[in-house]
């Protein structure tokens, strides 16, 4: 995150001396300040943890089924037909 980058909000949090510590040696290897550091690395495990939630990955043979069942859709059961009824009337409501 560039130095000049405008910062509007404020995350407050505590943590052990021993933790901060380690976190103040870490952003001096990195030639960062403590926040820049901080804000790096909380930035990408967030990353991470959003791309683990709402990305899909699928290899060859699960996107040729996953094209498949979408240009060929099964036919609704009855369990399917009863459940979007349900579905229906309390949305609905």
């Amino acid at each position: 995150m560039p130095k000049t980058a405008q910062r509007q909000e404020r995350l407050s949090l505590r943590l052990s001396p021993q933790s901060k510590r380690t976190l103040e040696r870490a952003a001096a290897y990195a030639d960062k300040t403590l926040t820049d550091f901080v804000v790096d690395v909380a930035l990408q495990k967030a990353d991470s943890v959003v791309r683990e939630h709402e990305v899909i990955a699928l290899d060859a043979e699960e996107w040729r089924r996953f094209q498949d069942l979408l240009l060929n859709p099964v036919a609704p059961t009855e369990k399917l037909r009863k459940a979007l009824d349900d579905h229906e009337r309390v949305v609905r409501r």
